[in-house]
């Protein structure tokens, strides 16, 4: 596996604990990082459907958020609409790059969204991540997606 500036992904045992640590609200906020975001989905899209894996990042998210001292407002904290499709995009390219491990679908998963805005920008014509009707609710792409 390539090497990453994530140490959370150093081994399997040190991703494992990253992950215990985020559900158990142990984490601090400047190790919530996009690439810890995508990680920890692609940690559980190898082995849910793309169902599961938004209910567990969708709960973890919005727990995490207000264990840290966020809220989950209108205007700030978790986002459905990004939220979802970056789940999408995960488990998209799990199916086309299937791993053997855990480890080994966080590692290629943030290898290949290393840049956060890339997809919205791919996917959506407008600021989808300013827009409080994404933020409260499902407001599919207006563009085509890479996956389909």
């Amino acid at each position: 596996m390539p090497a990453f500036i994530h140490t959370f992904l150093d081994s399997a045992d040190t991703l494992d604990a990253f992950v215990d640590d985020w559900r158990g609200h142990r984490l601090p906020r400047e190790a919530w990082t996009h690439g810890a975001h995508v990680g920890v989905c692609a940690y559980f899209a190898f082995d849910h459907d793309e169902g599961a894996t938004l209910t567990i990042m969708r709960g973890g998210i919005r727990t995490f958020n207000e264990s840290i001292g966020g809220q989950n407002t209108p205007t700030s904290g978790y986002h459905e609409s990004v939220t979802r499709l970056w789940v999408m995009a995960i488990a998209a390219h799990l199916r086309a790059n299937p791993a053997k491990s855990r480890w080994e679908a966080s590692c290629t998963a943030v290898e290949r969204f290393a840049s956060p805005g890339e997809l919205l920008q791919q996917c959506y014509s407008f600021d989808v991540v300013g827009d409080t009707r994404a933020r409260a609710e499902w407001v599919p792409p207006d563009r085509s997606v890479p996956w389909d």
